[in-house]
Formats: structure tokens, C-alpha cells, sequence
């Protein structure tokens, strides 16, 4: 697959833009602040509804204005020799529900149109995948999950809406226990929610990380040549409570876990009014040599191990079958977007990242200036200037 036209409304620093791409690679290029990422960005947006940047829409709008329009031209060859395009249009409104048309039709949820376009974009924020909080790490396999099955988005909205309600009611026990006592009985009721949502999410992450391990390992490998055994497993935070071990549960056995690990920890977490177990807990656990990357790994090793999770992404996103179980035809490749990527690496890392990437279908990179974008991924160029882009022949 690839895009063939962005347009946006009002997004960022764009009161209005079209630009229109190619097949293969496409340089960006222009100085800091000129508005190369916001494109990339917005890109992006369509595949996951999410920024790589931020982790609310308020900002994706642009100031003055109260809402903003992503529109990409996707084109996907279903079929050998027969190529579709599909016009996804994604209205951003922050304190409402975005909505989405496809091909000019009525308006729908937003996260319907996910997965008419997937893309993986390496960015200098994926450094936080190896030394950064949990948060992100079960970002970026949720993130990953719902491109590849996009009804993943609705269970993990799902979990978040039950989660708030869980916490909020504990909380309101906390402070009743301390005065005249809490009436306890609605909290079972959310225990059976959070635990048949959270299920499932553990059950496909654990899938998605046994999936993704091989895959990682080999990219680590091409990457740094061999400098030590990349390892993602996936701690669950319901097995630290059960003193367990069980990779292999299904959902039925995973929700029953959780139940009972919730029942453990009711007293203590009425007392701190918080939901200590569930996979809002849980963390993608990255080991490098047998040692754990986070407060081990060297700049150049953690920069190694985050490009891995992104090239193995782009594995599985381009086999998605072995995951999702769907017949995506013979154009399942992801839109590869490299933002700003090859400023943060050293020369040999940015060599073989180049030489990863140069065959994918359709490659986006931004840049300061011509010079950083490496010889094996010379292509055609975008200048980007003070919110204008204009192609250079």
C-alpha cells in the first residue's frame, strides 16, 4: 500500500496543504519548525488515531481554530494488477468524538477506518521505548495491535472507561472507610467488567509479543551487527500477585486470574484507592545480554533495540495474517515514515537502517537538510518551508 495525496485542514501550523506522493521514497527537507514532522504526523494519525508526539488531540488542532481535517488518499492492490484507492477523512474536534467519512460517505466513528492504512514511523521519540516508563512500552504494543486487528481498539476503549469507573469508585471507598464505612457491592460488578476487558487485552499482547520476538531478535542483530541477544517477553502484573508463571492462558483462565488477583488486593486497594492489578500494570520487559536494556544498554544499544521493535513491527504488520488471521491481499506493506531518525544515529547504525528500509513500497523521511538522508535512500524531495511544500525535480 501507499499514499497517494495527504490534504490537511487546520492541523498543526497548516491552515491548508496538499501534497501529493509517490510510490518509493520521499524526502521532506527543510530546517527545524517548518512543518516536516506535522505532515508525517498526521499521516500517522490515520493508521492509529494517535500522535507519536503527543498524547492528547488539543494540540493537533491549530490555534484560533476548533477542529482540524486529515484526508489521505490510500491505494492498496487487493488483487495482483488491481489497484483501489480508498479517501479516508478523519475530523479532529478535542472534547468530542472524532468522526471519519471513507470515500466521501457519512459520517462514522473514527475508529472504524482503522486499518485501511498502516505505518510504522521510526521517530526520535522511540528512544523512550528503551528507557523510558511502561506507559509507552504498552502503548506501542497496543498501538501495534490494533493495526493489525483493528477491533483491538474497541476492547482497549472499553478497559479504559471500565478502569476509570473502577478507580473512581475506590477511591470514593478510600475516603467512605475512613468515616462511616463503604457500601461495597457496585465494586464487584466493576471487577467483572475490568476482568473480562482486561482478559482479552493480556491474551492478544501476550500473543503479540510471542510473535514479535523472533522478529526483534533478527532486526537487533542487522542493526548492530550481532552485538548481543535482543529478548521482549511480557510481564503481567496479575502473576507477580498469583505468584504464577502462564504464558499460554486463554482468555476464560486469564479473566478468572484476574479475578481472584483483584480479590487478594481488594483491602489494599480500597486503602490506596487505585486498581493495582490489570494490564494498565503490565510492561513489555526488554532484556540485552541476559541484563535488562533499561539502565544497562549503552546510547548506541538502547538506539539498537528501539530500532528493532519498530523493524520487527514492520514485519509483522507486512505478514499480518500470522497475527490477525485476515486475508490482506498481496499489498499488506506498511507506509515506512523515518522522521528525524538519522540526526540521532551514528553512521553505521544509520547505513544499515537505510539498507532495512530502501526496498519497502513507499518510504517518508524527514530532514533537516539533503545531506542527512543516506545515499541508498536518494528519491524524490519535498522542500518544506513556512507551512508551504513545493517539489524539487
Amino acid at each position: 500500500m501507499y499514499v497517494a495525496h495527504l490534504s490537511l485542514t487546520d492541523f498543526r501550523s497548516y491552515a491548508q496543504v496538499e501534497l501529493p506522493l509517490d510510490p518509493g521514497i520521499t524526502a521532506l527537507v527543510g530546517p527545524n519548525g517548518q512543518g516536516k514532522t506535522n505532515l508525517v504526523e498526521a499521516m500517522g494519525y490515520v493508521a492509529t488515531l494517535g500522535s507519536h508526539r503527543v498524547p492528547t488531540d488539543a494540540a493537533l488542532v491549530r490555534a484560533g481554530t476548533s477542529r482540524a481535517v486529515v484526508r489521505a488518499k490510500v491505494v492498496r492492490e487487493l488483487e495482483p494488477g488491481r489497484p483501489r484507492s480508498t479517501l479516508v477523512e478523519i475530523e479532529v474536534t478535542p472534547g468530542k468524538a472524532n468522526r471519519a467519512r471513507v470515500n466521501g460517505g457519512s459520517p462514522t466513528r473514527a475508529r472504524d477506518v482503522l486499518g485501511i492504512l498502516r505505518t510504522v514511523l521510526f521517530a526520535p521519540e522511540d528512544l523512550s521505548l528503551v528507557k523510558g516508563d511502561p506507559d509507552g512500552r504498552r502503548r506501542f504494543l497496543d498501538d501495534l495491535l490494533v493495526q493489525l486487528t483493528p477491533r483491538v481498539a474497541g476492547t482497549v476503549a472499553d478497559y479504559d472507561r471500565v478502569l476509570r469507573q473502577r478507580s473512581a469508585l475506590l477511591k470514593s471507598a478510600a475516603v467512605a472507610r475512613r468515616g462511616a464505612g463503604a457500601d461495597l457491592r457496585t465494586l464487584d460488578v466493576w471487577d467483572a467488567k475490568l476482568a473480562q476487558t482486561g482478559a482479552q487485552i493480556i491474551v492478544a499482547r501476550r500473543g503479540l509479543v510471542r510473535a514479535l520476538a523472533p522478529h526483534v531478535e533478527k532486526a537487533y542483530a542487522q542493526v548492530s551487527a550481532g552485538q548481543g541477544d535482543a529478548i521482549v517477553t511480557y510481564k503481567a502484573s496479575l502473576d507477580a500477585v498469583l505468584e504464577i508463571d502462564d504464558e499460554t492462558a486463554g482468555v476464560e483462565l486469564v479473566e478468572a486470574q484476574l479475578l481472584e488477583a483483584m480479590g487478594r488486593l481488594r483491602s489494599k486497594e480500597i486503602e490506596r484507592g487505585v486498581s493495582l492489578v490489570g494490564p494498565h500494570r503490565d510492561d513489555l520487559v526488554l532484556t540485552l545480554g541476559g541484563l535488562p536494556a533499561k539502565g544497562y544498554a549503552s546510547h548506541g544499544e538502547s538506539w539498537s533495540f528501539a530500532l528493532a521493535l519498530r523493524l520487527a513491527s514492520y514485519e509483522l504488520l507486512t505478514r499480518g495474517d500470522e497475527i490477525a488471521g485476515g486475508d490482506w491481499g498481496p499489498d499488506g506493506e506498511p507506509v515506512l515514515i523515518l522522521d528525524d531518525v538519522f540526526a540521532e544515529l551514528d553512521a553505521r547504525r544509520r547505513d544499515r537502517l537505510a539498507e532495512l528500509v530502501a526496498p519497502a513500497r513507499q518510504v517518508l523521511i524527514t530532514a533537516a537538510v539533503a545531506d542527512d538522508v543516506p545515499a541508498p535512500l536518494a528519491g524524490a524531495r519535498v522542500d518544506v518551508m513556512g507551512g508551504e511544500v513545493a517539489r524539487v525535480l
